[in-house]
């Protein structure tokens, strides 16, 4: 089974869990495309949901296969989000970011009564910190904040480059107007310390670690899609 074939997996098994006439977050990312356009099926043969969607091209392709939106301000309050991550550990913490949508993508999942995450199992790992951390800046003081990040990483006793993000001939700019800065730290032992310390930063818009905020992963791999659940909670 391929990269892409895992995926659907994943989608289909996610899909499940939909319930007609849902308020529902619908994520980012190449693992939650497939997951859009399954539900996009359903929506064609009568299914009712109301999407919020976490990000400009979520949106266009939600637009373009037909799934109703509202924005999250009309929808405040959701019933489940669905969404893809980059790294998701046994507790259920997760790495998220890479596609640049990690602000609304974690607006969306706060404002859900549940979080499920959609992956494959290249993403499962022992500690998060493997995929580049993706964390969210103003643009104003942009030295002045990676300054910032860097002492905060190394009091963690955590070291790695700080990249801003590029896109063709300049920088990435996400949905908000921000920067995207890539933090290399290979290993984060401690990611609930890290993201109290980067939510203290001025010019940290928001960061990538999602701690606590899935209540299950399904994860898909060469003999279809397990559900995965906290390690804590067992």
């Amino acid at each position: 089974m391929d990269a892409r074939h895992m995926k659907i997996k994943a989608a289909e098994a996610a899909l499940a869990h939909v319930e007609d006439g849902m308020r529902l977050g619908i994520g980012t990312g190449s693992t939650a495309e497939e997951f859009i356009r399954l539900l996009a099926e359903k929506v064609a043969d009568g299914f009712r949901i109301e999407g919020v969607p976490t990000s400009e091209r979520t949106a266009r392709l939600c637009l373009d296969l037909g799934i109703p939106l509202r924005s999250l301000d009309e929808l405040p309050e959701l019933d489940l989000t669905i969404d893809g991550a980059d790294e998701v550990d046994s507790n259920l913490n997760l790495i998220k970011g890479g596609g640049g949508a990690l602000l609304r993508e974690k607006i969306v999942a706060s404002s859900s009564a549940r979080m499920i995450v959609i992956a494959d199992e290249s993403k499962v790992v022992d500690t998060l910190g493997a995929f580049k951390l993706p964390i969210e800046i103003n643009p104003f003081g942009q030295k002045a904040t990676l300054i910032a990040i860097e002492k905060t990483a190394a009091r963690l006793g955590l070291a790695g480059d700080l990249t801003l993000r590029s896109s063709g001939d300049g920088l990435f700019e996400t949905d908000g107007g921000h920067l995207i800065v890539d933090a290399s730290f290979g290993r984060i032992p401690d990611a609930d310390a890290l993201a109290r310390e980067l939510n203290g930063l001025p010019g940290v818009v928001e960061h990538g670690l999602f701690i606590g905020m899935a209540s299950l992963a399904i994860i898909a791999g060469e003999a279809g899609a397990r559900v995965m659940t906290s390690a804590r909670s067992t």
